[in-house]
């Protein structure tokens, strides 16, 4: 069996009691980055060995926990936050179980994706997720627009050092847009920035964008007034 357990987005103690039983009852676990997992399981009692997965190397390892998985060892994967192969590693290894018939389950746990969402006000009832947002400002220029003509709430990943780029290009051409800015999830300095994008741009512009970020834009027709 293969266990697939996300993990705290920030708040250790986020952490369910099913995915912390489960981490002691596998044999391996496989993880993005064994300096930052192994103080987190630690934290919780957990001594089992890690193998680091990551996008360097899963094309190369997700073979070998297959075989180690046909062979009766069971195994659980973690990333650095949330759900694994939500923009993390993890989907490679997934659909390896299905074409192998390797037995697999899904944990449910925390999300950036669905916090931001029902944080942001925003309408809930369907939504898209578009992962990271492009490096190129052309083609990052095409998904907000995109995003700002959609009648569903979009919610993308940004980096703090790129938010402000992406604020001023969505100001540049959609100023009156509904978003919102949501930093460090379940952290103590948890914030939820909303405002037209000329608005938050402004806001960016003096204070210096810092930690996680998950990026949302409001339907068209959404108004804070009116929903």
């Amino acid at each position: 069996m293969i266990y697939f357990v996300p993990t705290p987005i920030g708040n250790r103690d986020d952490m369910t009691l099913r995915a912390i039983q489960t981490l002691k009852l596998v044999d391996l676990i496989t993880c993005e980055d064994t300096r930052h997992s192994r103080p987190l399981l630690q934290h919780f009692e957990i001594d089992k060995p890690l193998i680091a997965i990551h996008e360097h190397n899963e094309t190369k390892k997700v073979p070998e926990l297959i075989q180690k998985a046909t062979d009766g060892i069971n195994i659980a994967m973690i990333t650095d936050a949330g759900m694994p192969a939500v923009s993390d590693p993890g989907y490679r290894l997934l659909r390896a179980c299905i074409e192998n018939n390797i037995e697999y389950t899904v944990l449910p746990g925390p999300s950036a994706v669905l916090t931001a969402l029902v944080g942001s006000g925003f309408p809930v009832h369907a939504f898209s997720f578009g992962g990271f947002l492009p490096v190129k400002k052309g083609k990052r220029s095409k998904a907000l627009t995109a995003a700002a003509h959609s009648e569903i709430t979009s919610i993308f990943f940004e980096s703090p050092h790129r938010i402000l780029s992406t604020l001023e290009i969505l100001a540049a051409t959609h100023p009156l847009q509904q978003v919102c800015v949501a930093r460090e999830l379940s952290k103590k300095f948890e914030t939820y920035h909303r405002g037209t994008a000329q608005e938050i741009f402004q806001h960016f512009t003096t204070h210096k964008a810092k930690g996680e970020i998950v990026f949302l834009i409001a339907p068209s027709d959404f108004t804070p007034h009116n929903n």
